[in-house]
């Protein structure tokens, strides 16, 4: 920064000068104007009455902006104080009403300042549909840098391809399936790094930030870091087909084609879980984002959903009367899209684990965007729905690939209105005005990021580490009081030793001694017996009852036809 030394005579009042210099002294503005009998404005009166309505006008725009929002966080209308009559319930109620306002603006503001671009779809006019404007139209009214983020990338000797976003939707990671590898930088449009493998490739992952990614590989998971080193083979997954990454838990899940289920900790390097789904082989695989449950659809129209802690599924849901081809979830947790070779697309909702909507077609891939859009991706067409209200997806943008050209994957970039496109041609980026969350926070994921953020925000999340038995349906039951549970039958052995002990301890009373005549050992004899049975009582009265409802059991069983006796109650093991 450059300071301006001033003269040390100099006092703020400026010198008058002597007649030479007065000479050489510049004409002010005034002087420079011409004479007239009256004197010049700079401005005339109507320039400077428009700049005052300008002024006023856009300070009035502001103003109704920040009252608009502001109604958001208003709770409900305000009391009603000139009713009331009570002078000192007046004060405080206008006291409390007056905090509601000022924290209502407060946030009004914090929201203009610090989440200030809005998301904006596309709106149509008169009779026009939004699902018939081409990306042409679009790139064309967009601005400079937003018309460079659609593009086509043909690759037509190493495809089909699969893509991956990563969580601040500046990386993309692209695995062709004959073992192409490359990482982007998609704001520069830089290549970070481009490898062969060869070997077959079905799947790419990003694991907890851009530096490592895994790979599914033909016989192993491998996991590589940005540079193309590999670091970790894992052979105990065997050939995987899906790979899905736990953010919150630093847990790889894959699926290989032994319809095996797997966990990893990728911190440890732990196995956390080994299962058998039982349900055949299975490449539908995708990872709920509200609560880390792992989604698979099976070729019998069954969907699961597993938790590590779990050797069977959490929920089994019949979704299709065929195979199941893509599940996607929406970020929210609630809904759930499934999409069958019986040629339905459903909506799901997840509270109630019931059906919202069934819609006629056909999907391979599907994916939600921050937003709540889904991409529906299908042959050589890519649709885009969206929510009209009440969960009532219609369609809103339509997408046509060269004819030939077969969709294998589709995925929303975070934090831009951009769909990313793979297909057995190359890659592709179409632009979907209103998909990506317009504002993102830095502490979650910035793709400005230095590296000293990097690392310390590396930090961060393996102190935050999550558990895998955090894992569960709904995640908000973490914190609260289990409640007491419904006490289970004790088994036969548990009820004999209680009984013993209560007899013991019957008998082990020790009576009064009473007066001459009332003290026979016939008659202590006969209390102790007495004492003995009363013990004995309780547990004998459980047992008829049980053996009671099994001869009940038995008998309905015997009556039921041949054909329905194996719809009656099995008997506990």
């Amino acid at each position: 920064m450059s300071v301006t030394r001033r003269p040390a005579s100099y006092s703020g009042v400026k010198p008058k000068p002597n007649s030479s210099e007065r000479r050489r002294l510049p004409p002010t503005i005034g002087e420079q104007l011409p004479c007239t009998g009256e004197p010049t404005a700079l401005y005339s009166t109507h320039e400077i009455m428009d700049k005052d309505r300008l002024v006023t006008a856009t300070e009035q725009d502001m103003s109704d902006e920040l009252n608009l929002k502001t109604r958001k966080y208003l709770r409900g209308d305000g009391a009603n104080l000139e009713t009331l009559r009570d002078k000192k319930l007046k004060g405080q109620l206008a006291v409390r009403e007056k905090l509601y306002s000022q924290s209502a603006k407060a946030a009004a503001k914090a929201e203009k300042w610090l989440m200030p671009t809005d998301e904006g779809y596309l709106e149509p006019e008169g009779l026009e549909k939004t699902w018939m404007v081409k990306q042409e139209s679009i790139i064309r009214e967009v601005d400079v840098i937003s018309s460079r983020k659609p593009f086509d990338m043909i690759l037509p000797e190493l495809g089909p391809y699969n893509l991956e976003y990563a969580s601040s939707g500046r990386y993309m990671l692209v695995g062709g399936r004959k073992g192409h590898l490359a990482m982007m930088d998609m704001m520069s449009m830089d290549l970070i790094k481009e490898f062969q493998v060869r070997e077959t490739v079905r799947d790419v992952v990003f694991l907890h930030n851009e530096q490592f990614f895994a790979v599914a590989q033909k016989k192993y998971p491998y996991i590589y870091n940005r540079h193309g080193t590999e670091i970790h083979c894992l052979e105990e997954h065997g050939a995987p087909l899906k790979l899905q990454f736990l953010d919150k838990h630093f847990l790889l899940a894959s699926v290989n084609k032994f319809a095996q289920l797997h966990y990893q900790d990728v911190s440890t390097g732990v196995i956390v879980a080994n299962y058998r789904t039982g349900l055949g082989r299975t490449d539908v695989m995708r990872v709920n984002p509200y609560n880390a449950v792992i989604g698979l659809g099976h070729s019998g129209g069954k969907v699961t959903m597993w938790k590590p802690t779990s050797v069977k599924p959490l929920v089994t849901m019949l979704c299709h009367h065929g195979p199941v081809t893509a599940v996607a979830f929406h970020s929210g947790g609630q809904l759930m899209a499934t999409a069958g070779m019986d040629r339905k697309i459903k909506l799901w909702d997840l509270r109630k684990f019931g059906v919202l909507n069934t819609y006629s077609g056909h999907a391979q891939t599907m994916d939600f965007s921050q937003k709540g859009l889904l991409a529906i991706g299908n042959g050589s067409r890519v649709q885009v729905w969206r929510d009209s209200g009440n969960q009532e997806y219609e369609k809103y943008m339509s997408h046509a690939m060269v004819k030939g050209y077969q969709i294998g994957k589709v995925s929303f970039r975070p934090y831009e209105d951009v769909l990313g496109i793979g297909h057995s041609m190359g890659i592709s980026s179409i632009l979907v005005p209103g998909s990506g969350e317009p504002n993102f926070d830095t502490w979650v994921a910035n793709p400005y990021e230095t590296t000293k953020q990097r690392r310390e925000k590396e930090v961060h999340a393996l102190l935050d580490k999550l558990q895998p038995e955090t894992i569960m349906l709904e995640p908000s039951k973490i914190g609260t009081v289990r409640p007491p549970r419904r006490k289970e039958r004790p088994t036969k052995k548990e009820t004999e030793e209680e009984m013993e002990t209560a007899v013991e301890a019957a008998k082990s009373i020790t009576f009064k001694k009473k007066t001459k005549g009332r003290n026979k050992p016939s008659k202590m004899a006969a209390k102790k017996e007495e004492e003995v049975f009363k013990a004995k009582r309780p547990f004998l009265e459980q047992q008829m009852n049980n053996d009671r409802s099994l001869k009940k059991q038995r008998i309905v069983e015997a009556e039921l036809p041949k054909a329905l006796q194996r719809f009656s109650r099995k008997k506990a093991s």
